[in-house]
């Protein structure tokens, strides 16, 4: 029997006690859904965590800690498997009033929404392995405390809240025709493979009124024009560009499956490309570098309407020489 139906089960209960976390639920909820030692991965600064305790202690408790009332809110979730895994995913934001500093971002006192997404490898109804992005850019530039000003694409697109699918279905906790899960999958991975081509072979998988919500410091855009936009220009920025899906890449996919009409993938990191150009303010000196991404998409028919989108940017302004919590705080006192 399938283990994706349980996996989906478990990872609803989860969702529904952080919904709004009341008496302590969501930290309950953790302990109940990671395994005592589960290798938890998180975006930089926060980086790898072993255990549901230690990742209350340094991510959870100090969000809530700074967000009074903290709240969440999933608008994707489904399951699937990956060479013989079983894995559950899902994407949102978490919310709150943001009344205290976090990683030395400086209280708005308003509403305030970081954006998350997350992927766990499942083994008895437990997550033992996950992957948990934030947009971290995201509340930082909403905060007025980003410190660059550009962004990869030939103009700046959209930046603040993203929401869910056009279509509102995309809690798939049901369970889905497997051919249809096999048609989406397929499109995604053949799409993929023809991004970075030099006469853009991606484009017919897209519907031309197409969504495309990127991470902040890059932006989002409407419209297949207004994607490649972004896209081609970001490719060129690249001697080398080769994604996860690529047979023989330096980057892999810890996962990538597909639920009905929703696909999703992730890597950490999943690019990885020689920097030939000035990327997000820093000056090119030829060096590879590696990016945590993930992604998930929703399909019509024989089209990709919409892609929701992270990359680790913190992650990769390191790698560039570039702290941008060191660089949000020069200067302060």
């Amino acid at each position: 029997m399938s283990p994706i139906p349980a996996n989906k089960a478990a990872l609803k209960a989860y969702v529904d006690a952080c919904r709004l976390g009341h008496a302590g639920g969501a930290v309950a909820a953790t302990h109940r859904f990671f395994a005592e030692d589960a290798v938890i991965n998180l975006v930089h600064p926060l980086n790898e965590i072993v255990g549901p305790g230690n990742y209350v202690d340094q991510f959870l408790g100090p969000l809530k800690q700074a967000f009074s009332g903290l709240g969440r809110s999933d608008y994707i979730a489904f399951g699937g498997s990956f060479e013989e895994a079983g894995w559950v995913t899902s994407t949102g934001y978490y919310f709150g009033n943001f009344k205290s500093p976090w990683l030395g971002i400086r209280p708005t006192g308003t509403l305030a929404y970081l954006r998350f997404g997350e992927f766990h490898r499942m083994e008895n109804g437990r997550a033992v392995e996950s992957y948990i992005y934030l947009d971290i850019p995201e509340l930082m530039i909403a905060a007025s405390q980003w410190p660059i000003a550009v962004s990869p694409g030939a103009t700046r697109g959209y930046t603040g809240y993203l929401p869910g699918p056009v279509t509102q279905d995309g809690l798939q906790w049901h369970h889905n025709d497997p051919s249809v899960s096999a048609v989406s999958l397929k499109m995604v991975t053949h799409m993929l493979r023809k991004l970075a081509t030099k006469d853009e072979q991606w484009r017919p998988y897209w519907h031309e009124n197409m969504l495309w919500y990127g991470p902040a410091a890059f932006g989002s855009f409407a419209g297949l024009e207004g994607f490649a936009g972004f896209q081609v220009p970001f490719e060129n920025t690249f001697s080398e560009w080769i994604g996860g899906a690529v047979e023989g890449s330096r980057t892999r996919h810890f996962t990538r499956f597909g639920d009905g009409n929703y696909v999703c993938s992730g890597g950490w990191p999943s690019l990885n490309a020689v920097q030939a150009k000035p990327f997000l303010g820093q000056p090119s000196k030829g060096d590879r570098l590696y990016m945590r991404v993930c992604d998930w998409w929703r399909r019509e028919g024989d089209k990709l309407m919409e892609n929701w989108v992270f990359v680790d940017v913190p992650h990769v302004l390191l790698q560039m020489g570039f702290d941008v919590f060191e660089e949000m705080n020069r200067g302060r006192t």
